[in-house]
């Protein structure tokens, strides 16, 4: 089936290498053009990067467009040209309209049981929220947010252990699998079971921002864990040092908290540890400004805690 890829994140990019022949056994499906966002700067050093989709549609040989608006005139005129039978998206990051909404059949690969989770953040959001579980659903795009007819979907369990990084590898893969069976369906011409989801149970996974990463001591440490592994590789969390130098954490574990923890961020017997309202956390993995990541004991011995 002839179909045009729209997407932009690390995700949307492991879902195009599924689709477009990373594993064979999809390849018939291949998209004849990519579109996703502009280069933009990135990192300390503010270097003009490119989004991950770009990246894998360069290494897949597919035709690329990076249009500052998909829904620009002469961008519907490159997607016309490539005769698509399916538009396909994923965290795409930017409003598509009319009329490009009417006039394909757009397919969104979206990281959670819809209505749970609509919005930029599915994976994070379960997981700080504790969910047990989560999935990966097909829907028809409209112009509301992530609220449109959901046509397939697959749960996947939340393991104690996960990080964000090992959840999410499950669901690119199972993100691609879903969206080839949707598309062999519509290839043997066969209309998709759409069915509208329920507003009423609707939650939304907001953008991840500064207050979200930060471990906040007067929270309890079971819910600090949570975050910590939601944001770990790719966001990371953080926690305010005494003097208020911000200390990324990208991996801890729930404690025993000695009877003198207060709360707060202090060392013992060799170990980093935050006291917190119930509970405290081991911090096993930090990063201190401008530096990589190391293990806490390489930290204390190098840069210790401030006075």
């Amino acid at each position: 089936m002839r179909t045009v890829f729209l997407g932009t994140s690390d995700f949307a990019a492991a879902v195009l290498g599924r689709l477009a022949g990373e594993d064979a056994a999809h390849a018939r499906h291949r998209p004849q053009l990519v579109l996703t966002r502009p280069d933009r700067p990135a990192g300390r050093g503010r270097k003009l990067t490119s989004p991950a989709v770009a990246e894998a549609a360069r290494r897949l040989d597919i035709e690329l467009a990076q249009p500052e608006s998909v829904n620009h005139p002469a961008v519907r005129e490159l997607i016309a040209g490539a005769s698509p039978a399916a538009v396909i998206v994923c965290a795409f990051g930017a409003l598509v309209k009319e009329p490009l909404l009417s006039d394909y059949e757009l397919l969104n690969v979206h990281p959670s049981l819809l209505p749970r989770w609509r919005g930029a953040a599915p994976i994070e959001r379960a997981m700080i929220a504790g969910d047990e579980r989560t999935g990966v659903s097909i829907m028809r795009l409209t112009a509301g947010l992530d609220s449109g007819p959901v046509c397939a979907a697959l749960g996947e369990p939340i393991r104690p252990g996960d990080t964000y990084g090992s959840l999410a590898a499950r669901l690119e893969r199972l993100g691609g699998d879903l969206l080839v069976e949707a598309l062999d369906t519509l290839d043997r011409g066969e209309p998709l079971p759409f069915a509208d989801q329920d507003d009423e149970l609707a939650t939304y996974a907001e953008k991840i921002a500064a207050p979200d990463r930060l471990l906040d001591p007067a929270r309890p440490a079971l819910e600090l864990e949570r975050v910590v592994r939601a944001l770990s590789p790719h966001i990371g969390a953080r926690v305010a040092l005494s003097d208020g130098t911000l200390l990324g954490v990208q991996r801890a574990v729930l404690a025993q908290a000695p009877p003198s923890l207060a709360p707060g961020v202090q060392a013992s017997d060799g170990r980093l540890l935050l006291g917190c309202a119930q509970g405290a956390l081991e911090l096993l993995l930090v990063q201190p400004p401008g530096k990589r990541p190391m293990e806490a004991g390489a930290f204390l011995r190098g840069h210790g805690l401030p006075a």
